[in-house]
């Protein structure tokens, strides 16, 4: 079906991936059923199997323009890697021949030595092992001339430790499906074969015209700006969210969704954000490990297109000082694979048993470990977002709705005689329907909100890889599935009947799980009062942050659920650390560069030509008449500048002296902590300072593009 000249999405939705249409096509029927039971039960596949597969991948790539393949994968970068193969090689005569094998599909062996690996090994051990990940269809990936067979897959070491973002993934999409299981059937349910997560990640960005981009070496080298003053309009009258796109950015969203519904990612909607040049693009539901996988495929195609369309796309968390910053807003749930959602309430939540264990176990997991899920979400960027009254604060709390509060609230005090009922919304027009009522408003200021069948984790950071947060929510899940089924069976086993021990296992999870409830405003000191008062952690930085996998108990979970070893976590605090403290190394040098390539000799340029004015105004004046306050209100701003100059100057040898001082601190957390109270504040003293000359100086003389300029114009 045509659309005036566009052709209906669902006509060509999934033709670069090797989807089941293609498998279906490309494979032997008996190779298709093995490929899709691996996907759908998680079992190994057959070398056998996997020969068939490659030889039918090939053959599709090939046929649509393929001439190299890569193994991709997401290394401990915060993006993705991949080394490109030809499927060209020569037989034993010399003849060119295009050959894929199945151990070429199952493996390859990327030079690892270079990516980052937090201690587990060191630079000459350059062996590094990738490996298919069957649960995540391959795709052909158009770059450049030609297009490029892209397989998605773990990355391993030599010794076999996780040196990716996925591993862990799916070790935890594993954890989770035994634990649920297990749940499930002290629950009398037992007809669920695998259990896995699904997973929404919301994309917020900004894009700005590429020719500003060029001008500021501060996005350029950090990804936001570390000077800028505010224009009179910022956000403030609230008319760009959800507003009419403007047509040049609407044309950029239309290119990238046409090249995400050829790669088979589910591109739902698209709108204007709350802040100006901010705007977001969110998919439908998949699982964990696919979701993660499309998410990063969704920044990459972004990247490509807005460069093609003259614009820079900024993931960074808070691109721009004073108005609100990027989140990545995780949507996770859980369920039988092709069948129930475990945490859908129903039309009676409150007689709904299987839902209220499930819900109690995320209470649960949250609650016990909101130090290791905030850890997950900790960053440079994110550390300028979380708590900047636009986003969720460092405290992790969890929003269920006034409904489901009544429901725990009965069961805590073992009165549930109430029955809900199908709410509505009665607009008081007879032209217009009545409107089905959601269970739960949308409390947009909570870290962690229940909307309706799912959570909303809304302190994920717009440039961060969603596989982390997912990995952690699912093992921490994992845990507390297992608690319940284990508190639950010990009740039984001692005689108590089984409905009674799962009603009593509930109310004392519920009681224990209080603290970590919070149906109020986020932004307000009420929720950091509360947060004192209830001992939940209030973790403002990402030292802080990391630190909450250094605790004994947090580390154990990981291990004992197979998702990270020992050496694993630490590898993984060891690099976060390390990108923390090399990223505001860069920020402070590229603020230095700025401070004396730009500002200081701008400002020093305009200074002299003010000098100059005033010298000669101060010779004229008695020829001409003019008045000493004349004189006096042109010196007084003469002065403001020269005074203002010197306050720079002076910050910027204190800079100085910081950026000297990080570089001889040799302990990781002390160089952290170091970053986080020394370097910032000094640079955000030596910002105050520039972006007042900003407003002082004759845009003429000011080299760097502005807010105005970045922000409103198209």
């Amino acid at each position: 079906m045509e659309n005036g000249n566009r052709k209906a999405v669902s006509s060509y939705f999934g033709a670069l991936t090797f989807d089941q249409k293609a498998m279906l096509k490309k494979l032997p029927k008996e190779v298709y059923k093995a490929l899709q039971n691996t996907i759908k039960t998680g079992k190994k596949l057959s070398p056998e199997i996997a020969a068939a597969v490659a030889h039918g991948m090939k053959e599709w790539a090939l046929e649509n323009g393929a001439t190299h393949y890569t193994h991709w994968f997401q290394p401990m970068t915060g993006s993705t890697a991949e080394k490109h193969d030809a499927f060209l090689t020569l037989d034993s005569d010399g003849t060119p021949i295009e050959r894929f094998s199945g151990g070429q599909l199952i493996q390859g062996e990327p030079d690892a030595s270079s990516f980052p690996s937090g201690g587990m090994r060191t630079t000459f051990e350059a062996r590094g092992y990738t490996a298919w990940d069957p649960t995540s269809p391959a795709f052909l990936m158009k770059g450049g001339k030609d297009v490029t067979l892209c397989i998605p897959t773990v990355f391993i070491s030599y010794h076999g430790e996780a040196l990716d973002e996925k591993t862990p993934l799916l070790r935890s999409m594993d954890a989770v499906s035994s634990s649920a299981i297990k749940l499930l059937g002290i629950l009398g349910v037992d007809n669920v074969s695998r259990v896995t997560t699904y997973a929404g990640a919301e994309q917020e960005y900004f894009l700005v015209d590429k020719k500003f981009y060029a001008m500021r070496p501060d996005l350029i080298m950090s990804g936001r700006t570390l000077l800028g003053a505010m224009p009179p309009k910022g956000q403030q009258l609230e008319d760009h969210y959800f507003g009419s796109i403007p047509n040049r950015v609407l044309e950029f969203m239309q290119d990238v969704e046409e090249e995400l519904y050829l790669l088979g990612i589910p591109a739902k909607t698209r709108h204007n954000e709350v802040a100006p040049h901010q705007f977001e693009i969110a998919p439908i539901f998949e699982r964990a490990n696919i979701a993660a996988d499309h998410n990063l495929l969704v920044m990459e195609v972004m990247r490509r297109v807005a460069e093609k369309k003259g614009f820079a796309l900024l993931m960074h968390e808070k691109p721009f000082a004073g108005i609100n910053g990027s989140g990545k807003h995780n949507n996770w749930s859980i369920g039988a694979v092709g069948g129930m959602n475990l945490l859908e309430p129903g039309d009676t939540p409150e007689s709904n048993i299987q839902f209220l264990v499930f819900l109690v176990a995320v209470l649960k997991g949250v609650f016990k470990r909101s130090g290791v899920l905030r850890a997950s979400i900790a960053s440079i960027g994110n550390d300028h977002r979380l708590g900047a009254n636009e986003a969720p604060p460092a405290v992790v709390t969890v929003f269920l709705g006034d409904l489901l509060e009544k429901v725990l609230d009965a069961i805590e005090s073992g009165k549930v005689d109430f029955a809900t009922e199908k709410q509505v919304l009665n607009l008081g027009l007879a032209q217009l329907p009545e409107l089905n009522k959601d269970y739960t408003d949308r409390n947009r200021t909570s870290p962690f909100a229940f909307t309706g069948n799912k959570f909303e984790f809304r302190a994920v950071g717009s440039s961060q890889p969603i596989s982390v947060p997912n990995m952690v929510l699912n093992t921490l899940m994992a845990e507390a599935m297992d608690e319940l089924a284990d508190a639950i069976q010990a009740k039984i086993d001692s005689g108590v009947e089984k409905d009674t021990a799962i009603l009593e296992t509930l109310r004392a999870e519920i009681t224990a799980t209080k603290p970590v409830r919070y149906q109020g405003d986020n932004y307000s000191e009420d929720l950091q009062d509360a947060a004192a008062k209830r001992g939940l952690p209030n973790l403002r930085n990402t030292p802080q942050a990391m630190r909450a996998l250094l605790e004994p108990e947090n580390r154990s979970m990981f291990d004992r659920y197979g998702v990270l070893s020992d050496q694993e976590l630490t590898s993984r605090l060891n690099t976060r650390l390390e990108r923390y403290i090399k990223g505001i190394d860069i920020e402070a040098r590229t603020l230095q560069l700025m401070l004396k390539t730009f500002v200081i000799p701008d400002v020093s340029e305009y200074q002299g030509e003010l000098a100059g004015s005033y010298n000669g105004l101060v010779e004229a004046a008695s020829r001409i008449g003019l008045s000493d306050k004349t004189l006096k209100s042109q010196g007084d701003h003469l002065r403001e500048l020269a005074d203002n100059l010197a306050s720079l100057l002076d910050l910027t040898t204190e800079l100085d002296a910081v950026i000297e001082k990080l570089d001889a601190i040799e302990d990781e957390f002390d160089a952290a902590d170091y970053c986080a109270e020394v370097v910032l504040p000094t640079m955000d003293k030596v910002r105050e300072v520039a972006d007042h000359l900003e407003l002082m100086v004759d845009r003429s003389k000011w080299e760097l593009p502005t807010y105005s300029e970045m922000l409103f114009e198209h």
